[in-house]
């Protein structure tokens, strides 16, 4: 057996052994009071040597294994605590930034409305002067549209009233004035017409 083993080995089976002993000391003790034949001493160290013989085998065998399960079920168990305190930490985290985003929610609502409200004062200030752009486009329209038929409307009145003038004034004129003076009224007043 090697350091290791014994180091391990004794202080599981010591105590097991003193308490074997100690056990069967006291029921050879019992027995003996009752009238019955001492126990057999060299028989009783045999079995209890070949069970701390057993005993040492099964630890040497089974000992390493079923310390590398229970150090292998230990780093488990620790891998899966480091793993919940780190998920659970990402938890708190996650949680806070929660917290933090439902309290600037107000805030952020606030921000939201106030951009809204700018941008519909954005908007209908842009309608509006689209608006004024289109009438005073339209009142531009009219006022050329207007002032084309007033030009072709006083155009026509001239030509009316020339017309109505020269058959008025022939007709006052006809027996007062000579063929000289109506040719000359007639290019006068034709000139006056076509001048303004």
């Amino acid at each position: 057996m090697n350091s290791r083993m014994i180091r391990y080995f004794l202080p599981a089976v010591l105590p097991v052994l003193f308490v074997g002993l100690a056990v069967l000391a006291g029921a050879a003790e019992a027995l003996a009071s009752e009238g019955h034949e001492a126990p057999r001493w060299g028989d009783f160290t045999w079995r209890v040597v070949n069970l701390v013989l057993f005993v040492g085998i099964l630890w040497y065998f089974v000992g390493g294994l079923t310390k590398r399960f229970l150090k292998g079920r230990q780093q488990t168990i620790k891998d899966t605590l480091d793993e919940l305190e780190k998920r659970r930490e990402e938890a708190r985290q996650h949680l806070s930034d929660i917290e933090a985003r439902i309290a600037n929610l107000d805030a952020e609502r606030k921000a939201i409305l106030e951009e809204s409200k700018a941008q519909a004062a954005r908007l209908k200030q842009n309608i509006v002067d689209e608006a004024r752009r289109q009438a005073g486009q339209i009142v531009d329209q009219a006022r050329r549209a207007a002032e084309n038929e007033g030009r072709a409307m006083r155009d026509e009145v001239r030509a009316t009233l020339a017309d109505e003038i020269v058959e008025a004034t022939e007709k006052a004129l006809r027996g007062k004035l000579t063929e000289q003076d109506h040719d000359r009224l007639i290019a006068n007043s034709l000139d006056k017409v076509v001048l303004r």
